[in-house]
């Protein structure tokens, strides 16, 4: 399984996990080749059961996920307003994408944007309120949606 954030501990220090609908526990966890993790889960026996499991889901319950003061995942900003400096609306945060450098997407009607999720542009995050403060550079490339690049 591949990890959204390489350096996440998370799947090391939880007894269960959630496939699917199904809770399983974690017998093993061990670091695998190329930054993913190697699971045993009860009840998964032989290679051809977890190789059929291959592309699923994993997850946690968010209280099991350690978080210090300041944290926040990913899918906090999904449903975010993303506001501007001065307190223009410019959009709402409709994905994150990860990556060397993971990057909100922005969508304002029919034009999407990606903003690097780095401090020195997102200035402010209250989770409270849904709202995002964000300082985007000068000439950041936008996208003109058509209704065939929408997911349904």
């Amino acid at each position: 399984m591949h990890l959204h954030n390489a350096e996440s501990e998370t799947l090391f220090d939880v007894d269960t996990v959630w496939l699917n609908d199904v809770e399983l526990a974690v017998e093993t966890a061990r670091r695998g080749t190329k930054g993913g993790v190697l699971l045993v889960l009860a009840g998964v026996r032989g290679r051809d059961a977890a190789d059929a499991l291959r592309g699923n889901t994993v997850s946690v319950p968010r209280d099991a996920i350690p978080m210090e003061d300041g944290e926040v995942l990913a899918l906090d900003f999904i449903g975010c307003r993303a506001v501007l400096t001065d307190g223009t609306a410019w959009g709402e945060i409709v994905d994150v994408l990860p990556g060397a450098q993971d990057r909100l997407v922005i969508r304002d009607g029919d034009v999407e944007r990606e903003l690097p999720l780095v401090p020195e542009l997102v200035l402010e995050i209250d989770l409270d309120e849904k709202v995002v403060i964000v300082d985007p550079p000068e000439g950041l490339p936008e996208r003109k949606i058509e209704f065939e690049d929408l997911k349904i």
